[in-house]
């Protein structure tokens, strides 16, 4: 079932329910899907959606680390219910331990020895923990193994 589909379905429950925190996040879910999907001129594959997905989930963690240094815990709560509700879209995230294996197959794959490969294990890692593990996590792990 597409991202697209959920999401109706999950608008219409919401209705529903008459809940509103969650009919306002998935109806801006809905929204980014389908401007992508404007953008770009076709129905999205399951990667794009997870690109979109991934966008909208950064721009939260953005907006809750300013507010928290700006000590505005009403709206860090509410951006925090939003990237709740949002998580339940993305896949199940990887743990530290395949990300490592992930990271060191493709060390091996692309013989990189020092940090001046990073690019290019960084090229395959991201495609393979995308909208399923933090860059920024996974960037200090490269870092890590390739400074050994």
């Amino acid at each position: 079932m597409s991202l697209l589909t959920t999401v109706q379905d999950d608008m219409k429950t919401a209705m529903k329910a008459k809940d509103k925190e969650k009919l306002s996040v998935v109806r801006q879910i809905k929204s980014a899907v389908m401007n992508e999907q404007i953008n770009l001129g076709h129905d999205l594959t399951e990667e794009e959606e997870l690109t979109v997905l991934s966008r909208e989930v950064k721009q939260r963690q953005d907006s809750l680390a300013e507010f928290k240094a700006a000590d505005r815990t009403d709206l860090a709560a509410a951006t925090q219910k939003e990237l709740d509700i949002l998580a339940s879209y993305l896949p199940e995230p990887l743990s530290e331990a395949e990300v490592s294996d992930i990271i060191t197959a493709a060390i091996e794959q692309t013989g990189a020895s020092s940090m001046a490969d990073m690019g290019k294990v960084m090229g395959i890692v991201n495609g393979q923990t995308k909208g399923r593990a933090d860059g920024k996590a996974v960037a200090a792990a490269v870092k890590a193994a390739l400074s050994k």
